[in-house]
């Protein structure tokens, strides 16, 4: 995703920034720009949403990159991260609430839950343990699990 960010590629930038945006795995890391010129006094009209201020100026970064409406696509960002949703993975629950309050799978990194009760009925009922094993985000670097864990 970051090579077709890279590229300018719309939708890989509008992507890369709404997952950073929300939070996901990794997406800190991937979109990651450091000291991005030009895009720091932009990134205080996102102030809102508990995102520190590196992870906005990546935002604003790859927003521009793709060329895309900057106050149009944060407020959609941040009106999404504020409404919440059902994040659990767990089939069944109910829980509603915001992205970044669900912990994330520690092996797989990809899946979500409101708590330690929901993750182990996935694992034993659910399925996860089986999805879980055959995830293509085992082996990622130990670093980025830093992340997952907000």
């Amino acid at each position: 995703m970051r090579h077709s960010a890279h590229d300018g590629c719309y939708g890989a930038c509008w992507r890369l920034a709404n997952n950073m945006y929300l939070d996901l795995p990794y997406a800190r890391e991937v979109g990651h720009v450091g000291e991005a010129s030009g895009v720091a006094a932009p990134a205080g009209i996102m102030e809102g949403h508990d995102v520190p201020h590196d992870v906005l100026t990546g935002v604003v970064y790859w927003l521009r990159n793709g060329g895309l409406d900057l106050v149009h696509h944060i407020d959609s960002f941040r009106r999404a991260a504020q409404e919440g949703a059902m994040y659990c993975r767990n089939e069944g629950c109910e829980v509603v609430g915001h992205l970044k309050d669900f912990k994330v799978c520690p092996q797989c990194k990809t899946a979500r839950y409101c708590g330690d009760a929901c993750q182990k009925q996935d694992w034993t009922t659910g399925g996860h343990k089986e999805k879980c094993r055959t995830s293509a985000y085992r082996g990622v670097p130990a670093k980025l699990s830093a992340y997952s864990a907000q």
